[in-house]
């Protein structure tokens, strides 16, 4: 799909310059949430608060995942203008550079969207992110993040010790890594058979996604001691686009684009969490559901087991060890390592 679309870049680049002389921008994003999805949807108000705020300039047509290419050929298509721009998690390009699991989903960092943003806004994260994405012709505009993510499980886990020999559901790579070595024994499975897999005793927890995302799927019907507010998981929701029409694009829109995706991440964590919320009080209502929530303490645990994994990925390129040195510096300047 990829190479058919390449053709069109050339009319596209023609558009482009036409459009460049007028200082007014129709630009094409692809998300990698789909359709319907509370994300998206915050992704759809963002691009309608883009042309508010642009008077117009900017026009954003905001696309479901998998509309013109798959979701992990988002980064080649910005990059070669088949696209305009992405949202998207960061680590689906892993195979390109273990840099992208590093700065995209180093598991146990983060707590909360604010402090995944910090390490990006304050931390150096976003300068070093360009200096990896403008290789490949795509400019990184700003960090967003959703919840961090929760684990539905069958079985009471207060911290780190009670992990040991629970069998859970972890996708393959750096989570899968942190909890074995946290005791854990994961197990490879898709989303989609995560509820017959707890249903049935398969499985006994789940890396699966945030709270009220795992009740829409029933996961607490069958799960009924969750880890909440979530340790483990906070993907890097990245908003970049073309660096070519980026820098083509004058001064006073570069601002007014970045200033809305700061917009769009405080929309989307906070709209995220809102609904975590509501679905935590309505569980706990419910009275046959108990809400876990891990110490400070029991976090910085999962924190260190997790950095042993960070480690074994920033030896595997010299971008890998330039996140690992500049996060972990980070981190412990914050008092989080």
């Amino acid at each position: 799909m990829f190479k058919q679309l390449l053709a069109a870049t050339v009319i596209a680049g023609l558009w482009s310059t036409a459009t460049s002389a007028q200082e007014t921008y129709q630009l094409k994003f692809q998300s990698s949430d789909t359709s319907g999805t509370a994300a998206f949807e915050v992704q759809q108000d963002w691009a309608k608060h883009l042309a508010e705020v642009s008077g117009g300039r900017i026009q954003v047509e905001m696309l479901p995942v998998g509309s013109i290419v798959e979701y992990g050929e988002t980064l080649d298509a910005v990059g070669a203008g088949i696209l305009d721009g992405h949202i998207t998690d960061s680590s689906y390009f892993t195979g390109k550079d273990a840099a992208f699991a590093l700065i995209g989903n180093p598991v146990g960092a983060y707590s909360s969207p604010e402090e995944l943003r910090g390490f990006f806004e304050n931390g150096g994260g976003k300068e070093l992110y360009n200096e990896i994405l403008n290789p490949y012709g795509v400019q990184f505009l700003g960090a967003a993040a959703q919840t961090a993510e929760a684990i539905p499980s069958k079985v009471p886990i207060d911290g780190v010790d009670g992990l040991k020999g629970v069998k859970m559901r972890a996708p393959e790579g750096m989570v899968q890594s942190a909890f074995a070595a946290a005791g854990a024994s994961p197990v490879n499975l898709p989303q989609s058979e995560v509820f017959t897999s707890l249903d049935k005793g398969v499985i006994s927890a789940a890396d699966a996604t945030t709270l009220a995302t795992n009740d829409s799927m029933g996961l607490h019907d069958v799960a009924k001691h969750p880890i909440w507010p979530g340790f483990h998981s906070l993907p890097l929701n990245e908003v970049s686009m073309n660096k070519a029409k980026w820098d083509a694009m004058p001064d006073d829109l570069k601002q007014i684009m970045t200033e809305s995706v700061t917009h769009y991440a405080d929309d989307l964590a906070k709209r995220i969490r809102e609904r975590d919320e509501a679905v935590a009080e309505k569980l706990r209502a419910r009275g046959d559901v108990t809400i876990h929530s891990w110490s400070e303490d029991e976090k910085k645990k999962f924190r260190q087991i997790a950095q042993d994994q960070w480690a074994a990925f920033a030896e595997r390129s010299e971008n890998a060890r330039k996140v690992y040195d500049t996060l972990t510096a980070y981190l412990k300047q914050e008092g989080r390592l």
